[in-house]
């Protein structure tokens, strides 16, 4: 009897702790390349732009599709104060916005000359593109 309990306690845990997280787990496993499963992370180094209008936003990410590096566009582009080439740092979860946060913790890392780009995301800050150069 006991080990039916246990196991039973076991998955209302995975089940509160899956609530949380949500596609962003998901995403993560995704990623995984032979690691045996690669653990959700709790902090991305992210770069983004923001804009405020759709149409600025749109023509720096068909800029950055056509071959522009991403932090050059972010610096042209960007309407915000990480204007060093967009990049905000390391950024744990639970210090970003809902939708952006979410954004950044389901993209695989990648490089400003060759992004892993998210789709564009809207938040109360205006339109962003984000880029994630590492998961820790």
């Amino acid at each position: 009897m006991a080990k039916g309990g246990a196991k039973d306690k076991k998955s209302v845990e995975k089940k509160g702790a899956d609530k949380g997280k949500g596609k962003s787990d998901e995403a993560a496993d995704k990623g995984s390349k032979g690691k045996g499963g690669l653990k959700a992370a709790t902090a991305v180094n992210v770069r983004h732009i923001l804009c405020e209008k759709h149409s600025k936003v749109t023509e720096a990410l068909q800029r950055i599709q056509a071959g522009e590096r991403f932090d050059k566009v972010a610096q042209e582009c960007s309407e915000d104060k990480a204007k060093a080439g967009g990049s905000l740092g390391w950024m744990v979860r639970g210090s970003m916005v809902g939708p952006f946060q979410d954004a950044a913790f389901a993209l695989e890392p990648s490089t400003v000359d060759k992004p892993v780009l998210s789709p564009l995301v809207k938040t109360n800050f205006g339109y962003h593109i984000i880029m994630v150069e590492g998961r820790r």
